[in-house]
């Protein structure tokens, strides 16, 4: 029976300059395992490696291009010729509060970011959001006083901090929106009732013979409980209800 062989893939390498010292790195790695082949090992500004915790915020110009370019060094392949740094931590204005409280006005927001209002909405911020986050948008809704709309415009925010360091206002975007979805999620967005009634149900004991027997069961009756179990259809409407109040087994 023949031996599988490993079989080599070349890759082509690129020159990349990492705070103008240049390097000879592959043209397939993203930024982050760029610097790591070049040698250099993170202790701070890398987070879960998967472009959500915003922690790999880099700023990289191009060969022959005037433009500063954004990215997460997680996420961006880089490019011949490209010279980068990181900055794992910007400074920003984020105040301090007591959120239960606060107060779920637009008026508490203006108190404790009275900045908001320095914004002369020329773009830039959104223009260096990795997320494509539409900050203008948001920053604008929270001068009309629309937390809602702040809150949902900034939901894909992963608080990298790059909005900021091209703010000419000086502002703190990510932190103000943060402070709007947490006002509307903790404070203004309407109660799921079925949840609460649920917590009710486990903690006054409704489900404890349930979950008595199920912890008897061998791991092939758990499979096939878990595989059969009731679930809500995919387009369901919003009365749906379990036939089984339940549902366990």
């Amino acid at each position: 029976m023949a031996s599988a062989t490993a079989t080599e893939v070349e890759s082509k390498t690129i020159p990349i300059f990492v705070m103008g010292k240049k390097y000879d790195v592959p043209e397939t790695l993203t930024i982050m395992k760029a610097m790591e082949y070049a040698g250099y090992q993170y202790i701070r500004g890398c987070g879960c490696r998967g472009g959500v915790c915003g922690a790999c915020a880099t700023v990289y110009r191009k060969a022959g291009d005037y433009k500063i370019y954004t990215g997460l060094a997680c996420q961006t392949v880089v490019e011949p010729e490209m010279y980068l740094t990181q900055i794992p931590f910007y400074p920003a204005n984020r105040a301090g509060y007591d959120f239960e409280a606060l107060d779920p006005t637009p008026e508490s927001i203006f108190k404790l970011y009275p900045e908001l209002f320095r914004c002369v909405a020329c773009n830039a911020c959104t223009k260096v959001c990795p997320m494509d986050v539409e900050v203008l948008d948001y920053v604008s809704a929270l001068k009309r006083g629309d937390i809602e709309a702040a809150a949902d415009i900034s939901f894909d925010c992963i608080q990298c901090g790059l909005c900021a360091s091209r703010c000419m206002g000086e502002m703190a975007q990510y932190h103000i929106a943060q402070l709007a979805r947490r006002m509307y999620g903790g404070k203004l967005a309407p109660k799921a009732e079925h949840l609460q009634k649920m917590c009710d149900d486990i903690m006054s004991g409704s489900f404890d013979d349930e979950l008595a027997k199920l912890k008897t069961l061998g791991e092939d009756e758990l499979k096939k409980i878990y595989t059969e179990r009731e679930m809500e259809p995919a387009m369901s409407d919003e009365g749906w209800k379990p036939e089984s109040p339940v549902g366990l087994v």
